[in-house]
């Protein structure tokens, strides 16, 4: 077996998503992964289904909302994503003063003077504290008190400043639209954080090889959006996953990876995953990052399913052979276990704060 081939397998099973690897709950899931990306609430928990079996959307939204042993923030590369709740104290504290000195040129731009971010985090505190979970909406219409617009992106950034800070974190849906809660009443301080500085650095190495591996320094500083230098001193701390053979499975393992999904942006080559001929079908610019179809950690294809539900469409590569039996038997497989996850839950909402 060629070493890129022997490399992907053994990168899909370390994400969950090839060897016939499924964890049994969603907190399993980001315990093995540690983050899932959560730009969009409905790739979220299809992220999760992906990775998970037997999981279902009101499962998802149990982990979120009443168990809270899943949170959603701010953490690598300043995306929103899924992680342990036990981890997310940690990772805010390791990445909220890197995102906050990134954000401070913005606020600038935007005409938000230090002063002004300071009042308005104490508004936004105040106001979640006072009233019960609110959404963006009805948070920036708090900050108008302030003289904030109520148009353009100067609200949002005033409540990620917020969150990145600790004063807030994202809370339970309502309606299918986000919330924001204190992260103290959220998340209360259950003693000192676990890992810090240099400390923490290499416990994040040590998670993403386990994770992401086999992988180098250079994909790690990629997925944590951390400074080269301080990826290096952190791979070089962390314990190496030791030598692992791919799992030796009947047939091809068929996944439908959501949008956005994890395992097309942790590493800087995409030529493992997806084929190179392809790369524009996948990521076709503005941002995007198409739902594709996974044979044992290759993509093969794209597909899509209606915001109103309705069956999956699956479609090969532009030009491809279409998939022998197997495979659209997987997809199939798949396409049915997307419509049993949806059953009898609430709808998950879209949007991307």
């Amino acid at each position: 077996m060629a070493q890129g081939t022997t490399d992907r397998l053994l990168r899909a099973e370390a994400q969950a998503i090839g060897g016939g690897h499924r964890e049994p709950s969603a907190a399993a899931v980001l315990d093995r992964v540690l983050a899932v990306q959560a730009q969009d609430l409905t790739a979220a928990a299809l992220g999760l289904r992906v990775r998970a079996r037997g999981l279902t959307a009101e499962a998802v939204r149990q982990a979120t909302d009443t168990d809270r042993s899943v949170v959603r923030g701010w953490f690598m590369r300043g995306t929103l994503q899924y992680v342990p709740a036990a981890d997310a104290r940690w990772l805010l504290a390791l990445f909220g003063p890197v995102h906050l000195a990134l954000a401070a040129r913005r606020l600038r731009e935007l005409g938000l003077d230090e002063a002004l971010c300071e009042r308005a985090e104490r508004l936004i505190a105040d106001a979640v504290d006072g009233e019960g979970p609110l959404t963006r909406p009805e948070l920036t219409d708090r900050l108008t008190t302030l003289g904030v617009p109520p148009k353009g992106q100067a609200a949002f950034h005033l409540i990620r400043r917020a969150a990145l800070a600790g004063r807030i974190c994202h809370g339970p849906q309502r309606d299918g639209e986000a919330t924001f809660v204190l992260l103290d009443d959220w998340l209360p301080a259950t003693g000192p954080l676990p890992f810090t500085g240099a400390a923490a650095e290499t416990e994040l190495a040590r998670r993403y090889r386990a994770a992401h591996g086999p992988a180098t320094v250079e994909d790690f500083a990629h997925w944590s959006g951390l400074r080269i230098g301080t990826c290096r001193n952190a791979w070089a701390a962390a314990p190496a996953p030791g030598p692992a053979t791919p799992a030796d499975c009947a047939g091809p393992d068929v996944r439908l990876l959501p949008a956005y999904d994890n395992y097309l942006v942790g590493y800087r080559s995409r030529e493992l995953s997806v084929p190179a001929a392809h790369e524009r079908v996948v990521w076709p610019g503005g941002g995007q990052i198409r739902a594709t179809v996974m044979v044992d950690g290759l993509a093969v294809g794209t597909w899509t399913r209606g915001r109103r539900g309705g069956a999956v469409t699956a479609e090969p590569f532009p030009g491809d052979a279409p998939w022998d039996p197997e495979v659209a038997a997987g997809i199939a497989r798949e396409s049915a276990d997307i419509t049993r996850f949806y059953a009898a839950s609430h709808p998950l909402s879209t949007a991307g704060l």
